[in-house]
């Protein structure tokens, strides 16, 4: 009879895999990639017995792992920029990216502990203490103060608004946004095409409202090409384009 080994439990195979890169003390970004592939199988063949959906994820990454050794045994392939590409880089970058997650599920962890430790008072003030205004004595707020400095200071505080004031977009007026939906605009082309079988670009163009609108009916009028509702024809280059309705 064998001896019973109890597993380390693992959040799925990129903390396995965290989990060896320290235990090997390995740098990340240089992982010896046969040594923990080794080690990566020799685990998920102890976790047989658990779920089938949890090993999934553990042999795809298996898989993975032995796809990067069998093309690290080949020739260094090159990108564009002449450099030699590593088999590793993308799977660096999900430990990375998985480690940086990990790190701030713990400080969240530690921050919930701590909060559970804070308690809080409700206020007790009694309301005397709380309504008391301390009273103000007009003699001394105003002490030598006279009109003549009144209007100085108001001076000052006008002349510090206006040298904040954009002299440009201080004089633009309101912008409102127009609100203008794609599909309310494809719609709209369409009942046009009932009334009127043949029409040019610019035809319908003239009679948009706004810059805005002949935008959207533009982008309306591509979207129409490309689920081939209408076509569009050009006699000759720089002529007007003429927009027909398809007919099924």
């Amino acid at each position: 009879m064998g001896i019973p080994v109890k597993l380390q439990v693992f959040e799925g195979p990129l903390d396995l895999l965290l989990h060896l890169i320290d235990k090997n003390k390995v740098n990340i970004y240089d992982i010896p990639i046969v040594e923990i592939t080794k080690q990566y199988l020799e685990y998920i063949k102890e976790m047989q017995r658990q779920d089938l959906n949890i090993m999934s994820e553990f042999l795809v990454m298996a898989a993975t792992l032995i796809d990067i050794k069998s093309k690290m045994l080949l020739p260094a392939e090159v990108n564009e920029d002449g450099e030699e590409e590593d088999p590793r880089q993308e799977l660096v970058e999900k430990l990375l990216e998985y480690k940086m997650y990990k790190y701030m599920a713990f400080e969240l962890k530690d921050c919930q502990v701590g909060a559970q430790k804070v308690l809080f008072k409700e206020p007790s003030i009694p309301k005397e203490i709380e309504d008391y205004k301390a009273p103000i004595d007009m003699n001394e707020l105003i002490g030598d103060l006279t009109l003549s400095k009144l209007q100085t200071i108001f001076k000052s505080i006008i002349k510090k608004q206006v040298d904040k004031m954009d002299p440009i977009r201080s004089k633009f007026g309101k912008i409102e946004k127009e609100e203008i939906s794609l599909e309310e605009k494809m719609r709209y082309i369409e009942n046009y095409l009932k009334d009127h079988l043949e029409f040019s670009f610019r035809q319908i163009l003239e009679e948009q409202c706004s810059k805005i609108h002949i935008i959207v009916t533009f982008l309306a009028i591509l979207e129409l090409m490309k689920t081939g509702k209408i076509t569009i024809s050009q006699e000759y280059t720089f002529h007007d384009i003429k927009i027909q309705a398809c007919i099924n």
